[in-house]
Formats: C-alpha cells, sequence, structure tokens
C-alpha cells in the first residue's frame, strides 16, 4: 500500500469519526511552567500539545486531564482540581473559534460541526476527592467524564497499579463510589488501578468502564498496562481500552532504561510499537472495545512519529499500510468512545444533581 492510499483510508476513517483522545495533561503542564496562562497557545510551542497541532493532528474531541499528584491530598487536592477545571473554561473562553466545551456526544457532534475541537474534562485519582461523594457530584456539574479510580498510590478505598495492595481491589467504600459513579454517569476510568481492583470493578459495574491512557500487559509487562484475563472482560462490560503511548508502556526494554541511570542511549520506540498494542488488545478485546489515550504532556518522551498531538494520522496510516479499513480505523479513532458516551449520557445529565443521592457522605 502507498502512502497516498493509507492517507486517504485516514482522511475517509476521519470523516465517519471524530479522533477522540481520552487523556491529555497539558491542563498540568501549564499548571507547572505557565502558571496557568491561556495565551499563546495559538503558535507552535515546544510541549507535545498546542493549537496548531491540533488541528494538524485532526483531533477531534479531547479529554483533558484535569490532575492532581497524589502527594496532595484533601481540600488542598480539590482547590488544584478546580483550578485546573477553571484552566480549561478559561482555554475554551479564550479560543472559541477553535475549542468547544462538551459533555455528552451530541455535544462533540455539535463542536464538531461547528469546526471546533471538543473539550471534556477527565479528574486522574480518587484522593481528588477528598472522600466526599459531593465533591464527586460537584465535579459532574461543572462538566468532569470520568473519574481515575486511583493514581500512583493507594487510596482508602482502592489499590493502585504501583503500590500496595490493600483493599483486594476495592473496599466496601470503594464499591459504593463505583455505584455512585455508574448512578450519575460518571465513567469508571481504571487505568492506573491494579489488576484485582480492575475485577472487582468490573464484578459490579453497572456501566460501560473506561481505560483512560494504558496498554496490554501482554506485549510489555509493565504494572500500568491491562492484562489479557481483563481485556476478555471488555465485551460483557461494553467499555472501552484507550491505548497510550507512554514509551515503557510499550516497550520492557525502554521501561528498564526508563528506570536505570540512563546512561546509555534509550532504546528506540516507534509508531509500530503502538500499532502493535492497538492490534493486540482488537485481537483479545474486540474492534468496538478500543481507542487512543496518548497521555502527551504527561510524560517526557514519546515514540518516533507520535512526538505530539500532530501524530496521530501517522499511527492510523500505519494501521492503514497493516490492513485496517476506514471503518475499523473509525471505531479506534473515536466511534467507540462515541458508544460509550451515548450510552451514560442521560444519567449525567439526569443523576449529578439529583436530589436524593445514593452515596450522600
Amino acid at each position: 500500500m502507498t502512502q497516498t492510499d493509507a492517507a486517504a483510508i485516514v482522511a475517509e476513517a476521519l470523516a465517519l469519526s471524530p479522533l477522540i483522545d481520552g487523556h491529555n495533561d497539558w491542563a498540568w503542564e501549564n499548571r507547572v511552567n505557565r502558571g496557568y496562562s491561556v495565551d499563546g497557545l495559538d503558535a507552535m510551542l515546544p510541549t507535545d500539545t498546542d493549537i496548531p497541532r491540533l488541528r494538524l493532528g485532526g483531533v477531534g474531541a479531547q479529554f483533558w486531564s484535569v490532575f492532581v499528584e497524589d502527594e496532595d491530598s484533601g481540600a488542598q487536592a480539590v482547590q488544584a482540581t478546580l483550578e485546573q477545571i477553571d484552566w480549561v473554561h478559561r482555554l475554551v473562553a479564550r479560543y472559541p473559534s477553535d475549542f468547544e466545551l462538551a459533555r455528552s456526544a451530541s455535544d462533540i457532534a455539535l463542536a464538531r460541526s461547528r469546526g471546533r475541537i471538543a473539550c471534556l474534562l477527565g479528574a486522574e485519582g480518587g484522593h481528588q476527592l477528598n472522600d466526599s461523594p459531593a465533591v464527586l457530584r460537584m465535579y459532574a456539574a461543572l462538566g468532569v467524564r470520568y473519574l481515575t479510580l486511583t493514581h500512583t498510590r493507594t487510596s482508602g478505598w482502592a489499590d493502585s497499579a504501583t503500590d500496595e495492595v490493600r483493599h483486594g481491589g476495592l473496599s466496601p467504600r470503594g464499591v459504593e463510589y463505583v455505584h455512585e459513579l455508574n448512578r450519575i454517569g460518571m465513567l469508571v476510568d481504571l487505568s492506573h488501578v491494579a489488576p484485582v481492583t480492575m475485577h472487582a470493578a468490573l464484578d459490579v459495574a453497572s456501566a460501560p468502564v473506561i481505560f483512560s491512557h494504558s496498554s496490554s500487559r501482554a506485549l510489555a509487562d509493565h504494572p500500568r498496562n491491562i492484562p489479557d484475563d481483563v481485556l476478555e472482560r471488555m465485551p460483557a462490560n461494553g467499555g472501552v481500552a484507550m491505548l497510550s503511548f507512554v514509551p515503557q508502556f510499550l516497550r520492557e526494554d525502554y521501561a528498564e532504561w526508563f528506570d536505570s541511570d540512563r546512561s546509555g542511549p534509550a532504546p528506540r520506540v516507534t509508531v509500530a510499537d503502538a500499532a502493535d498494542h492497538i492490534e493486540h488488545v482488537r485481537d483479545v478485546a474486540g474492534i468496538r472495545h478500543i481507542g487512543l489515550g496518548s497521555d502527551f504532556d504527561g510524560t517526557d518522551e514519546f515514540p518516533a512519529g507520535l512526538e505530539g498531538v500532530d501524530g496521530y494520522p501517522a499511527l492510523l496510516a500505519e494501521l492503514a499500510s497493516r490492513g485496517w479499513t476506514s471503518g475499523e480505523l473509525a471505531m479506534l479513532a473515536g466511534a467507540n468512545m462515541l458508544r460509550v458516551l451515548s450510552e451514560t449520557d442521560a444519567a449525567f445529565e439526569s443523576g449529578r444533581l439529583a436530589s436524593e443521592p445514593e452515596l450522600l457522605t
């Protein structure tokens, strides 16, 4: 297949579905290095993300991570989360011809019809709630569509992939939080959690779950990746595993180098490695249960050909060259995630401010 042929298939796929990325840390990048400024983001920047490259990459909708390090806790974590939500709202207000706030699948379609990038929100860790269901519901009222159950540390109610397992996955309080998330239509995100937590959440979830930014543990035995026995459960749940481009999730030799003194050259990771993970997850979970979750601006390096948000077409072209059809690429790019949103939109719109929530305190 020629590059021209692959590009035509990619163009057809992106006409069928918007490209939806499940996780980008641009808000955190702008917190740390730009004092939450929203000025100058329409120029090419030395980060993974800027407006010109979002356009070049064909991004149709982005879940911006409103992230807080889990060294922070309590009211401090809640405040920092609200500051990042505010940054996304100010981003949209500053660039109204490029961005539009979105909460639902229909909002994404409306933004797309206007030539704008739909902006959704995801909170990356249960510590950001300060163990308050009321805070969870207020995040939902501000447009947050998913909650990652843990970050790097095990919380009071859920076990992290990179910390001690203390709850057998979820404590009884954790089960209550999953039920409340399902009730209000906020998606349960299982990136960052231990495999036992993945299984525990799938055991009790009544709505599709997502992995906002993870890859395949069968191809790279990293604790942040998804084991096959979890992927095999995705069809019954209806959820979507959104594949990350983080090099240490894609190649074990890169992860070993990353965890070393890094005195030697880094192993070369390429767009083909990301495509391998996508194909493996498709083969195990099925074509209806895959998506994209880059983690751009969440780590320092990315694969050759996927160095920033302008790299999505190269990844889709790699898959096209392997025989993927435009319809299959459209499902990966965004149609699967649109389905999950559509299935949970009604609960999100009606449940987040219900007068009689199931989980009060």
